[in-house]
């Protein structure tokens, strides 16, 4: 898959770094990883609030967002859009701006692009879309962290220090 360099992450809406700015990412990913092989790990986000919103709270996709931003130290909330109200309706703003006072950040995992949209222009606070999703445009480097301490290409524990790598890259 090509890496869009450029321009936003349609999913994320975020600017994914360029290949020259990938570097610090990886290198965060494995002393992330390191520190966690060496029984030390690491929790920068310990005392933030995450607000994960996702209709699935058990897909791979929230399952992983939770691990990544839970191993990092952070308080993880899970919660259902038809039950904060942020369905498409005229509920959505006020819904986001209360999660603003709540979480340090709010991740959205599967809901409509103009729903997060609208979500990040009321909250007040970072809103991320899709980070943990295989489609986000930093999920392919995971094979640069083959080699260390053995977690492969493939491996759900390399996307899961990448990500938070990621995470801390845009909320710590």
């Amino acid at each position: 898959m090509p890496h869009r360099h450029c321009e936003p992450d349609p999913a994320s809406g975020i600017v994914p770094p360029p290949p020259s700015d990938v570097g610090p990412v990886l290198a965060r990913a494995r002393a992330l990883q390191q520190a966690a092989l060496a029984g030390a790990p690491l929790q920068p986000l310990k005392g933030k609030y995450v607000g994960l919103i996702s209709e699935d709270p058990d897909s791979p996709d929230a399952a992983l967002f939770v691990a990544a931003a839970g191993g990092l130290g952070a308080q993880v909330a899970q919660i259902r859009p038809s039950v904060a109200r942020l369905g498409t309706g005229s509920d959505v703003e006020p819904a986001a701006m209360w999660l603003g006072r709540l979480y340090d950040v709010v991740a959205c995992e599967g809901l409509a692009p103009g729903t997060v949209r609208r979500i990040r222009a009321a909250a007040g606070v970072p809103v991320l879309d899709g980070l943990a999703g295989e489609s986000h445009s930093m999920a392919d480097r995971v094979h640069e962290l083959d080699g260390c301490g053995g977690v492969g290409a493939d491996d759900d524990e390399g996307r899961r220090f990448l990500l938070q790598a990621l995470l801390l890259d845009l909320i710590a």
